[in-house]
């Protein structure tokens, strides 16, 4: 009997090995995992689905929206945090601002000027306007101070650009606050402070973040800032509980019961030392929903 060739013996090997590695980690390896997590973790293995009414309302893991279709806080449920996936809350595009805390320079929007897609111009809001911007208005829907230390009290980053960067100052920009703003603070190191100028670059000069004599914050840092994936369903019980006068309000419940439910709802420590205790926030509405 003629003898195999050696180089079709080998393609006959490969083509073996390609079979058998399919079969284990392509069908026979994911069916078993699947079958394990079905079996032992069913709920959290399926996505951990929240119904209502026998409908699907939710993932007690994924945060979402309480809003109205004019996207405005739909006041007798409690809000989540801000989340930069998408438009707010997108698995398909979850992901960070990738914002950090040297952030606090806007790109004022020049009137009339279109962006690249031929839009009206909008500019860029550095980190630092974004938190002062959600402050004021949680603050507002909250009936609290939004106050912040280094914001402004028109709700944008309390910034200076000082000309020049090295010596005495000449000249200082509240590159924040659009021209024809009154800048928040009226002169700097005896320098009179000039509003920003949309498209005028102040690269050159030196950016001075100013502290205002804030001493008690009323608005906490979870409300005014993004998790790392856009998709946490938690907020902190203070956030919580800033929010519990107006939902009891709205919902003509005693307080005292909104607060036993917040109680309810929060999770502690993971392992009792790791994390923060938080409040997973669709579940307390749907608590409420109840009430």
């Amino acid at each position: 009997m003629e003898r195999i060739p050696s180089w079709l013996r080998q393609h006959i090997a490969a083509i073996r090995a390609v079979v058998v590695l399919t079969l284990i980690t392509g069908a026979i390896y994911p069916l078993m995992v699947t079958g394990v997590a079905q079996a032992l973790f069913n709920d959290k293995a399926n996505g951990q689905i929240v119904q209502k009414d026998g409908k699907d309302v939710g993932s007690a893991i994924i945060g979402q929206k309480f809003t109205d279709a004019d996207g405005n806080p739909v006041r007798k449920y409690f809000q989540s945090r801000p989340s930069a996936a998408g438009d707010g809350y997108d698995m398909l595009s979850t992901a960070a601002s990738n914002l950090g805390p040297e952030d606090v320079v806007d790109v004022l929007p020049v009137p009339g000027a279109k962006d690249d897609e031929g839009d009206p111009d909008e500019g860029k809001q550095s980190l630092l306007t974004q938190v002062c911007t959600r402050s004021k208005t949680i603050g507002e829907l909250e009936g609290v101070s939004g106050a912040r230390p280094y914001c402004t009290s028109d709700g944008v980053g309390a910034v200076l650009k000082v000309f020049p960067a090295v010596g005495t100052p000449t000249r200082a920009v509240s590159v924040n606050q659009a021209c024809p703003s009154q800048p928040f603070v009226a002169d700097h190191q005896g320098v009179k402070v000039e509003c920003g100028k949309p498209g005028e670059d102040y690269a050159a000069g030196r950016t001075v973040p100013v502290r205002g004599n804030i001493a008690d914050v009323k608005v906490p840092a979870d409300a005014v800032t993004a998790s790392g994936s856009g998709l946490d369903p938690h907020i902190s019980p203070a956030y919580a509980e800033l929010q519990a006068q107006r939902v009891a309000k709205e919902r003509g419940i005693d307080a005292g019961k909104v607060g036993q439910l917040i109680g309810e709802h929060t999770t502690g420590r993971a392992l009792g030392f790791m994390g923060e205790p938080a409040v997973n926030v669709l579940e307390l509405n749907l608590a409420l929903d109840k009430e």
